[in-house]
């Protein structure tokens, strides 16, 4: 880990089968769960983490193959698998969210959590940014993941993505096409990221075997709180999405950030912390456990 990287003070490594986690935690208070999206790993809540831990007890997990945690099985990337593996961990380390705060498909994750039969606390409180809630259209909802699934599985393939990605611009151009502007110190925590070739296969073998097939279901199932935060600018997953997902959902919510990308909460960081604290003060369901 770089000696740089955003509150690595706070970083700490556990080993929970089948994977070897990389995780953050900081304040106390009632639990907060932050999973960030694909591709991504903690240090995309940089900016937020330590005003939510002024009041909360935060903790950040880098999913499997993604930032510092060692993928310990290439076929745990599910929805439902990484749900059981991540309260096996939090289970293990005493941890109960009863809100967790999800990314893309890190948002995604959060309501597989809460409507998980593997779960160990109830969690009365979902915040979606930017939330991948939905499959790809028509022929793409097959062909990326297998796609995905082909890529991942051809040697070399990994080390040649990650050394194209530590090329001048590429990286800058991947992220300009979420429809975020993000400063310098941003984008090269995502070049150092998106440079490592664990990362890219831990990111493809996610790709390749997710899927949001039900996830109407656990929407309307879910019995918590779902206020979903979207931005205008989003490219990588249309606002319309987080709408829907709002009015089929028993006590759902939907917020626009105004002008910005997919990556609203790093672009953003002071207002989308302001807006989740906000959520969190008006929340009727106690939080706190």
């Amino acid at each position: 880990m770089p000696a740089d990287w955003p509150h690595r003070d706070v970083s700490r490594r556990v080993e929970s089968r089948p994977h070897l986690w990389h995780m953050q935690e900081k304040g106390s208070g009632p639990v907060l769960l932050l999973l960030h999206g694909t591709g991504a790993s903690t240090h995309s809540w940089a900016g937020l983490f330590d005003r939510l831990a002024e009041a909360h007890r935060v903790v950040a997990v880098d999913l499997p193959g993604h930032g510092f945690t060692r993928l310990g099985s290439r076929h745990r990337s599910r929805p439902a698998l990484m749900a059981a593996d991540l309260w096996s961990l939090l289970g293990a380390e005493d941890i109960a969210p009863r809100a967790i705060i999800g990314h893309s498909a890190g948002a995604a994750l959060a309501l597989e959590m809460a409507t998980s039969p593997e779960r160990n606390s109830d969690v009365a409180l979902i915040i979606g940014i930017n939330a991948a809630l939905s499959a790809f259209d028509g022929a793409a909802g097959w062909l990326f993941p297998m796609a995905a699934r082909a890529m991942a599985a051809m040697p070399g393939l990994t080390t040649g993505l990650a050394r194209l990605a530590r090329s001048n611009g590429r990286v800058e151009q991947l992220l300009g096409n979420t429809g975020s502007m993000l400063d310098t110190e941003s984008i090269a925590r995502y070049r150092v990221l998106l440079g490592d070739p664990t990362q890219i296969d831990g990111a493809l073998s996610m790709m390749a075997q997710w899927s949001t097939r039900g996830f109407d279901d656990e929407v309307r199932r879910y019995p918590g709180r779902l206020t979903l935060l979207t931005g205008e600018r989003d490219a990588t997953v249309s606002p319309a999405i987080s709408a829907r997902a709002a009015r089929i959902a028993r006590d759902g919510v939907h917020l626009s950030m105004g002008p910005y990308g997919h990556l609203v909460h790093e672009e953003a960081a002071d207002m989308t912390a302001s807006v989740v604290l906000d959520t969190l003060s008006r929340e009727a369901v106690p939080i706190a456990r």
